[in-house]
């Protein structure tokens, strides 16, 4: 089989990972050549990352991307969205793959889904079934079409599962478990060998708070932003200081609302960090405060606490289970959820067995549902 991964951010290739793995794996257990998946991986260069080196492809043991596009920076959504539909579209033409693999809800996972169902290359999607049900939210229609345009659906819960079944999609879409959940356990215990970030930063493990902030929602809105930046400059102590990697993005916003200058006289601001080191913050914080998708995960996978600057969450099963407190952008709520987290915790077993990866190969390999519903991981 020839099958071409499309992805466009760290996060992506962090999932991804996980699945080349393994397909390396197969590949090495299987004797006839005509047995084996060979995956070339599409980079649409929708986020520049300059940590995305040759030592980062090593480290996680995967092949480097045989395109880039370089379509990050450009314009809006649909512009973005038409140039590596238009890069993509040659790739497939070229190579005539068997399916093409995409992962989460970024614009690269739409422009491929799109692409290559208009070309009748079948797709299969990694996340499949999640929903926040805010369509104000780009990922939100980026995953709700591509669900609709895959053949196979790969989901990480099974709400994701009944998420789709109510929406009539019932075809081809399997429980295997959350792959970032097999990151968590590959990478997180890799960790603490590659990264030397608490110590540069001359932090203390579980004394300082990690926030992340990126979504437009809250970086695009002064009043939003503004209100959680009171919220980080009263929370942060000389005794457990709020560190904060500053998205590029965000940056500007903070500079052009006029709230870098307050910020950083109280909060530990610096330069975006790599993959390790953001595995070793997450692990060593004594509470996340977060608008991502990805590292309302982690967290719970870390076993850190976490307060989500959102009004809703993909991820509802992180708040059942008293890991994750969803506050917006209101000032007192977040002050609130960082000083009186949930009393009670309990583990969460729909994120799979740590092999999601695994299952996701075995189902690209059998292709078929009817043998898939023999897996214990497939409803």
């Amino acid at each position: 089989m020839k099958l071409i991964t499309i992805l466009g951010a760290r996060p992506q290739f962090i999932k991804a990972a996980t699945v080349s793995r393994a397909l390396i794996e197969y590949n090495r257990s299987v004797t006839d050549p005509a047995q084996r998946i060979d995956e070339k991986i599409l980079h649409t260069g929708q986020h520049y990352d300059a940590n995305m080196s040759d030592v980062f492809f090593r480290a996680l043991e995967i092949p480097q991307p045989a395109w880039n596009l370089h379509c990050g920076g450009i314009g809006s959504h649909a512009e973005a969205t038409a140039r590596m539909m238009t890069g993509i579209e040659r790739v497939l033409l070229d190579e005539r793959p068997d399916r093409v693999l995409v992962y989460g809800d970024t614009d690269s996972t739409l422009a491929g889904a799109l692409t290559a169902a208009k070309l009748h290359i079948p797709v299969a999607h990694v996340e499949a079934g999640l929903r926040s049900f805010n369509r104000r939210m780009p990922e939100e229609i980026n995953r709700v079409l591509t669900d609709h345009l895959a053949d196979r659906l790969f989901c990480p819960t099974r709400a994701a599962v009944e998420h789709l079944r109510r929406e009539g999609i019932t075809d081809g879409v399997m429980h295997t478990g959350d792959v970032m959940y097999d990151a968590a356990l590959i990478f997180g215990r890799l960790a603490a060998g590659r990264s030397t970030v608490i110590e540069s930063l001359g932090l203390t493990p579980k004394s300082f708070y990690l926030a992340t902030v990126h979504r437009a929602e809250n970086t695009d809105d002064v009043t939003r932003l503004t209100a959680i930046v009171r919220a980080l400059i009263e929370a942060s102590t000389p005794t457990c200081p709020v560190v904060w990697p500053l998205h590029p993005r965000t940056r500007s916003r903070l500079e052009a609302y006029g709230l870098l200058a307050p910020l950083s006289d109280a909060v530990r601001l610096t330069d975006p960090v790599d993959y390790w080191d953001m595995v070793r913050l997450e692990q060593s914080a004594a509470a996340i405060l977060t608008d991502s998708g990805g590292i309302q995960k982690e967290a719970y996978f870390h076993r850190t606490p976490c307060v989500t600057l959102r009004d809703e969450t993909e991820w509802t099963e992180t708040v059942e289970a008293g890991w994750n407190i969803l506050t917006g952008s209101d000032t007192d709520r977040i002050l609130h959820a960082l000083r009186n987290p949930s009393p009670t915790r309990h583990e969460i077993a729909d994120f799979g067995d740590g092999h999601a990866a695994e299952h996701i190969v075995r189902a690209l390999i059998k292709n078929v549902p009817s043998q898939l519903g023999r897996h214990p991981m497939v409803p």
